[in-house]
């Protein structure tokens, strides 16, 4: 999957975290207050103080005050928020709450006017006269601290509908589909089936476990051609690593031998694990954060098989649009277009079984939700390029029709088989037959 340099790597890893808004806010804030005190304004300028020293202080007082107690109750909202996300939806989305600026923006905005009125007050009870314009500032930092928190409660009143969290999954998975596999049926990216590699490559072992957050494929290339070698990841972004499990094979070109110590040194180097997985270069990271929300739908607490449903649409059609890209490995070339390093990737046979299987499992007494996952399975058929994707869909419109539960009632497993029937439908070309129906009720629930 991961078919782009250094340069999108470091854009990926500079997500900032959640602290250094605010820490940044401070310093702002502290700096304001030192270069504004000694400012003073003419006593009949329209925007001077028109109280005095004891106003003054009384103003920056109450201004801390209210602004650290609101600075809690904002940190105990997060908290609430994050524990409900975690519970009823998925714990792989608590890195959206963690990534989201509007967050970080309101908490910067109340940390930097907490510090600044701070600051402020250990300088004006030692002034003869008031500082204007610090008390200006203060006045407009209290209307941002209003206008942040009215922000807020809107933002997280929004970002807490399971339809805005799986919207934005839905929307970060396009992007790195679009991202990171090539159209369908384009010529540049080579295929590894072009290679004639003879014997078994040298085997480069894993120093540290943990998942693929990235590869980085300039590295790679990089490392290759100065050995003069041929590397062939055994990973892919996404995939768990345990410490010193294979990594990676590498072939010399050469007569000579491989310098696999260098060798090891790039790979471990290209290929960077961490602790969590991200959905940059793994757009199967965002299938399953989709199919957790779905499973947790349908379980005995939450029983709301609506929302699975609603998930089980933003995957179709990110399937869809799979279904339109090249997946699978590729060869990746150095400037004079010699091959250098294989990639692995996924297939639509993977998305497919990511995408179908929790989901008929937890949902196999609930008909609605089997039958929208064979609506997601009618769509992709009507977009399949070839005949293994068709194959892949006719795979697991089998497996769930198999796991119907036979306790159901025959109107309602004749509605599943009916759904079934029209997926072989669209398998064959027959879109017209595959999609008409009595009033939309095989595009709905």
């Amino acid at each position: 999957m991961a078919r782009n340099s250094a340069k999108q790597s470091s854009a990926e890893r500079s997500g900032t975290p959640l602290w250094l808004w605010p820490g940044v806010g401070g310093v702002v804030g502290f700096v304001c207050a030192l270069v504004s005190v000694p400012v003073r304004l003419d006593r009949q300028h329209p925007l001077g103080w028109p109280g005095g020293l004891d106003s003054a202080t009384a103003f920056l007082q109450s201004l801390a005050t209210s602004v650290i107690t609101v600075t809690g109750l904002t940190f105990t909202l997060i908290i609430v928020a994050l524990q409900l996300a975690s519970q009823q939806f998925s714990p792989r989305l608590l890195r959206e709450f963690m990534r989201d600026r509007v967050i970080k923006a309101v908490l910067a905005v109340l940390v930097s006017t907490f510090v600044f009125a701070v600051t402020a007050l250990r300088y004006v009870g030692h002034e003869e006269s008031v500082p204007d314009l610090t008390l200006l500032i203060a006045s407009a930092g209290s209307l941002a601290v209003l206008t942040a928190i009215l922000v807020f409660i809107t933002h997280i009143a929004r970002v807490l509908r399971v339809d805005t969290m799986m919207r934005a999954v839905h929307d970060e998975t396009d992007r790195a589909i679009r991202k990171f596999y090539p159209e369908y049926g384009d010529p540049r990216p080579r295929s590894p089936a072009e290679l004639d590699v003879d014997g078994v490559g040298e085997p480069v072992h894993a120093e540290s476990s943990g998942f693929v957050r990235f590869v980085d494929i300039g590295q790679l290339l990089r490392t290759a051609a100065a050995s003069d070698a041929l590397i062939e990841l055994e990973v892919r972004p996404g995939d768990h690593v345990v410490r010193g499990t294979p990594l990676a094979s590498a072939w010399s070109r050469r007569a000579e031998p491989l310098d696999l110590p260098a060798v090891e040194a790039g790979v471990r180097k290209g290929v960077v694990l961490d602790y969590e997985r991200t959905v940059e270069q793994d757009a199967a990271f965002g299938f399953r954060q989709l199919t957790d929300i779905a499973v947790k739908a349908l379980s005995p607490g939450v029983n709301d098989p609506v929302t699975a449903i609603h998930a089980v649409g933003h995957m179709s059609d990110l399937l869809v649009k799979t279904t339109g890209r090249r997946l699978g490995g590729t060869l990746h070339e150095d400037d004079r277009g010699v091959g250098r390093v294989v990639v692995p990737d996924r297939d639509l046979t993977y998305y497919l079984d990511l995408a179908c299987g929790q989901i008929r499992r937890y949902g196999r007494r609930e008909p609605t939700v089997l039958n929208a996952l064979l609506r997601m399975l009618r769509d992709v058929a009507a977009a399949a390029r070839d005949d293994d994707q068709r194959a892949a869909v006719a795979v697991q419109v089998d497996l769930i029709t198999d796991e119907v539960d036979p306790s159901l009632s025959r109107y309602d497993v004749d509605g599943v088989e009916d759904m079934a029937r029209r997926v072989r439908l669209a398998l064959t070309g027959d879109l017209r037959a595959a999609y008409r129906d009595r009033s939309g009720e095989t595009r709905s629930s």
